[in-house]
């Protein structure tokens, strides 16, 4: 409704303390093995990081046009039940593909570094274009990674009891994905 996307978009502290709180549980749960794997403090941090992430997602979406936020939903879906499937179905090892994922995500550094210098002296829709699709190709091969790495049947495989590292993994991906979709097909609104 029009006035939360206005109380949203006039009010960025909230969109930046979720940032922060993100940001903190994200290293939290990432780099520290013990509250990960310690029960129920992981499945609160979990929770916190959810929270965090989705509000920044909701503050993302309220840009954009509600036809195009619910094609992008759509497409991101699509697009992860295909992945799953693959990673299911598929003798591909993408877990062996490390390298590569390395060198993908160098690529889109540099190129993210690029167009932070361009963009603001001429935007470039072409360009941001490029960088979102290479973004949602990126991140759809690491939901991939991620999905056999979870299962555990491939080269390398994640321990049960890393689950919640998994869930934030896959998480991320998804969101990633259905970002760089909205960057891609978005309608702003007027």
């Amino acid at each position: 409704s029009d006035p939360v996307k206005d109380y949203i978009q006039t009010n960025p502290g909230w969109y930046w303390a979720s940032y922060v709180v993100f940001f903190v549980t994200y290293l939290t749960l990432s780099c520290c093995s013990a509250p990960r794997r310690q029960f129920p403090w992981n499945l609160i941090l979990l929770a916190i990081f959810t929270l965090s992430l989705s509000y920044m997602t909701g503050m993302l979406s309220s840009f954009y046009n509600t036809k195009s936020v619910v094609m992008c939903l759509g497409i991101t879906a699509a697009v992860c039940l295909v992945v799953t499937v693959f990673s299911f179905q598929t003798k591909v090892d993408v877990t062996s593909c490390q390298g590569i994922l390395f060198i993908f995500c160098m690529v889109m550094l540099i190129s993210g570094l690029v167009l932070a210098i361009v963009l603001p002296f001429q935007y470039v829709p072409w360009l941001d274009a490029i960088y979102a699709a290479l973004g949602a190709i990126l991140f759809t091969m690491f939901l991939a990674f991620d999905t056999q790495l979870l299962m555990g049947n491939k080269r390398y495989a994640m321990s049960p009891e890393e689950y919640v590292f998994a869930t934030l993994n896959i998480y991320l991906d998804i969101v990633y994905i259905f970002s760089f979709f909205l960057q891609i097909f978005g309608t702003k609104r007027d």
